[in-house]
């Protein structure tokens, strides 16, 4: 039996609100779902949490590494911790005498996330967070993080709005309008070194209905390491306006529509930045497979665009660069145009829609299983790094094309799999 079952007292797992930015990486990343969320705030429940850790590296800002000794019968509900705003503090000492006694204060050891989970019917589906990377590449740049937020010495650092461009063609289907913009930030003398990959947190200003500050809202980095406008100290973010939540009910999203109503000269309160795992290779031939939907193209725009430009200084090398980009019509894909001016010795792009009219649905993973031959190459040559950013259920389609091209060629996906992992080359960003 779990130790964590039996122990009168327990290490409780917790996250802390103040310093959460609402990525979503905990929850997508959790084997268990013991992770869950509301508007507000992400919990865990202790009657789930097997203590795996799967969680605590990719967390980008540290907030899923908080614990408190607890009763076990007294462990904090995850109705409870929706409501904090901050962590409570720890019990003092003589509410847990008695009850733990020498080594029955239970923190399991870790255990590993398997492949495969059994879904309520009892077959086992396929777990694709668990060949996720949680570290670099080998030859990825230093990153810096955690310069500026709630429990860093400065909180903030103000940004200047100096674009806001619309880059998604002028359409609507069902009600709904795909408007997603390129927002350009600078932050002028103030110090904010950033790699592709990484991501920023943006505070909205105003309070929500109950008076409490809104918190941080998560971006990633649409540029390069030296600037939206090369040798500037600006970055670029990549937004789409939310008016509805996941079910189709109408919603205005507090801060993609703040920053997607801002005029050039407007400031903006930023934290971070954030990540450490899904950073780019710097190493000469390597090869760039980037697999994205939506906004999701952010991070894949970032390290295409420092590609380019080295490139361009023909200082660098480079290896082979292919992306597949998802969304639902042509007109909700962001950057549609840029893209397809890039030269194709340069980037091999592949677009898949699945709400053309009159067009059979087409996701990133049947564009994938089309190039299998050359995935397949890919996937045998250590060289190779590949990066999955989207929405959540775009996860587990990508990650089986991947085996399935394996397989089809005659490759041990177990062996390739854990390899890509392991040497930090397939990285999974979902939302």
């Amino acid at each position: 039996m779990n130790a964590v079952a039996e122990a009168a007292v327990i290490k409780q797992h917790l996250i802390d609100p103040e310093i959460c930015i609402r990525c979503n990486t905990c929850e997508a990343i959790c084997p268990v779902q013991a992770i869950t969320h509301d508007s507000r705030n992400y919990v865990v429940d202790a009657s789930k949490c097997n203590l795996c850790m799967d969680c605590i590296s990719p967390c980008p800002t540290g907030s899923i590494d908080n614990w408190r000794t607890m009763p076990r019968v007294r462990a904090y509900s995850t109705v409870e911790q929706l409501g904090w705003d901050e962590l409570p503090a720890e019990l003092p000492p003589e509410e847990l005498e008695g009850l733990a006694d020498g080594d029955a204060t239970a923190r399991a050891e870790p255990a590993q996330a398997p492949a495969t989970r059994p879904d309520p019917s009892g077959q086992e589906n396929f777990n694709a967070s668990s060949f996720g990377a949680t570290l670099p590449p080998w030859s990825a740049a230093h990153a810096y993080t955690n310069l500026y937020g709630p429990k860093a010495a400065q909180k903030t650092v103000t940004a200047t709005v100096v674009g806001n461009v619309r880059v998604t063609e002028v359409g609507k289907t069902a009600g709904s309008d795909y408007d997603t913009h390129h927002i350009v930030l600078d932050f002028g003398a103030l110090p904010f070194p950033v790699l592709e990959g990484q991501s920023i947190g943006v505070v909205p200003p105003g309070t929500d209905e109950k008076g409490r500050a809104h918190h941080a809202r998560q971006y990633s980095i649409a540029s390069p390491r030296n600037g939206e406008r090369p040798g500037y100290n600006n970055l670029s973010l990549t937004i789409k306006r939310v008016l509805e939540d996941h079910r189709g009910k109408p919603v205005r999203g507090v801060a993609s529509n703040f920053m997607c109503d801002l005029k050039v000269g407007d400031k903006v309160e930023v934290i971070g930045p954030f990540g450490t795992s899904f950073l780019m290779p710097n190493h000469p031939k390597s090869h760039i497979v980037m697999i994205c939907t939506g906004t999701g193209s952010a991070p894949m725009r970032a390290m295409t665009e420092w590609r380019r430009r080295l490139r361009q200084s023909g200082k660098f090398e480079g290896g082979k660069l292919m992306l597949f980009f998802g969304a639902r019509t042509q007109e909700e894909l962001p950057y549609f145009g840029p893209l397809q001016s890039l030269p194709r010795d340069f980037i091999d792009t592949h677009f898949a829609f699945s709400r053309t009219p009159g067009q059979p649905k087409r996701y990133v993973q049947d564009a994938m299983r089309e190039r299998a031959a050359d995935l397949a190459v890919l996937l045998q040559d250590p060289n190779t790094h590949f990066y999955v950013c989207g929405l959540k259920s775009m996860e587990e389609g990508v990650v089986l094309a991947l085996r399935d091209v394996a397989q089809g060629a005659g490759l041990s996906w177990d062996s390739i799999g854990a390899a890509l992992k392991r040497e930090g080359r397939l990285h999974l960003e979902t939302y």
